[in-house]
């Protein structure tokens, strides 16, 4: 364990996973999202270091962690999230996924069970992709063949941003595209496919009796409310942040932390 937010490697499962491990305390997971890395966190972590143990990581293929052989399916990457908690000797925590993250945090749920105390979906979903999305998955990795990373990344993050964040967040939206350009593009690509032939999993949302949080943008253009918001229920709390788009953890992070405050005290 270590108090700064420094990389570190755990040479486990199919491929090595670079992480943070900072601070004391009950654990927190942040898994985050496409083209993301644990750097997508940088103003989280520090809030809830003095209180928890935080851990943050890279997926396969994304900021430190490198490719592995498998793809990257949902399940696979839910199996290294569960093997880097192992290797931790972390017995159970309250796991934030955005995104990519959130389809990750869903097949723990269903994979790993025991490990999760509670769970946010922070601008995910737990539908499947429609068919226009799937389309666009393959669109997707066709580009990267064709263009590479950086020419893909520099067309998607601007997207993730509500429109009039794009000029007053410049800093961030940079900071964004930078984190981006450091995912691998084989790694892009099998994460792109993973979540093509995700399944539903309402049923883990629906069927749970452990609290979840769910937290849309207001200005989401990739997952819009009614999407995160699918399911409905006494142990789910839904907020929406508004002004932001799919990035609040750098649109919004006030706003965000205080979400996952109020989730975490309840």
């Amino acid at each position: 364990m270590t108090n700064s937010q420094s990389i570190q490697i755990a040479n486990i499962h199919a491929a090595p996973i670079a992480y943070r491990d900072t601070g004391d305390g009950p654990a927190i997971v942040l898994i985050h999202g496409f083209c993301g890395s644990s750097e997508y966190w940088k103003h989280v972590i520090p809030a809830f270091s003095s209180s928890h143990r935080v851990i943050a990581l890279d997926l396969r293929g994304h900021g430190q962690s490198p490719v592995g052989h498998e793809p990257s399916t949902m399940e696979a990457l839910a199996d290294d999230v569960a093997a880097l908690l192992t290797y931790l000797h972390i017995d159970e925590a309250i796991v934030f996924g955005h995104s990519l993250g959130g389809y990750i945090t869903l097949a723990l749920v269903e994979r790993h069970p025991e490990l999760v105390k509670r769970f946010s979906l922070i601008h995910s979903t737990s539908l499947p992709d429609s068919d226009e999305a799937k389309n666009k998955r393959i669109q997707g990795i066709a580009s990267i063949q064709d263009k590479g990373i950086q020419a893909f990344v520099d067309g998607l993050i601007p997207k993730l941003f509500a429109e009039t964040n794009l000029t007053t967040m410049a800093e961030q939206v940079r900071a964004a595209i930078e984190i981006g350009h450091s995912t691998s593009p084989a790694g892009a690509m099998s994460s792109l496919e993973g979540m093509r032939i995700r399944p539903e999993r309402a049923h883990i949302l629906r069927n749970n009796t452990i609290p979840i949080l769910l937290i849309a943008g207001s200005e989401d253009q990739i997952i819009p409310a009614e999407r995160v918001f699918s399911v409905t229920g006494n142990h789910i709390q839904s907020v929406t942040i508004n002004g932001v788009g799919h990035m609040s953890m750098l649109e919004a992070p006030e706003q965000l932390i205080s979400a996952m405050t109020s989730f975490m005290m309840d």
